[in-house]
């Protein structure tokens, strides 16, 4: 039985571009969402704004989950490693900032990009979600998230 890593997503798509975090490593030149761990005491929301920040340098405003992806290692033959995680992506809108590579970037970020819909092909991105991707900035079949605090309380 596995232990299940919930990450955080940013997904900002403005003017049929998303902005995406470029890393260089082993694997190569790659991007990937504004996106990493929740983080003890954090609600998702919270991670999802602190990323945004901490990766894109930009504050952003949360909107609805757009998708959840999960890895699960033992059934993808650990091609991203052995831990099992959940990553929920919401949709996010840039309210302060220009997107930027943040003062103390990630290991092995390089850049902060936006890359155009339609040169998605191009390019590496983990999770390969490309198609996914354009077909909700076509559709916006959004989920919504319940917060349990945002729920009416029954009366005692």
């Amino acid at each position: 039985m596995y232990h299940i890593r919930v990450r955080a997503c940013a997904l900002i798509i403005e003017k049929n571009s998303i902005l995406l975090v470029e890393f260089d490593d082993e694997n190569g030149l790659h991007y990937n969402l504004p996106a990493g761990g929740a983080e003890p005491g954090e609600s998702i929301i919270e991670a999802v704004k602190r990323e945004a920040r901490e990766e894109a340098n930009v504050e952003v405003e949360v909107g609805p989950l757009a998708f959840a992806y999960e890895y699960a290692p033992h059934f993808n033959s650990y091609i991203y490693g052995k831990g099992h995680s959940l990553s929920l992506m919401f949709e996010c809108r840039i309210t302060s900032g220009r997107p930027s590579l943040p003062e103390k970037p990630d290991l092995n970020q390089t850049n902060v990009k936006w890359i155009e819909l339609e040169k998605l092909e191009e390019i590496v991105l983990y999770p390969n979600i490309k198609d996914e991707i354009k077909e909700y900035a076509k559709n916006k079949r959004n989920i919504e998230l319940i917060e349990e605090c945002r729920l009416k309380k029954y009366r005692s």
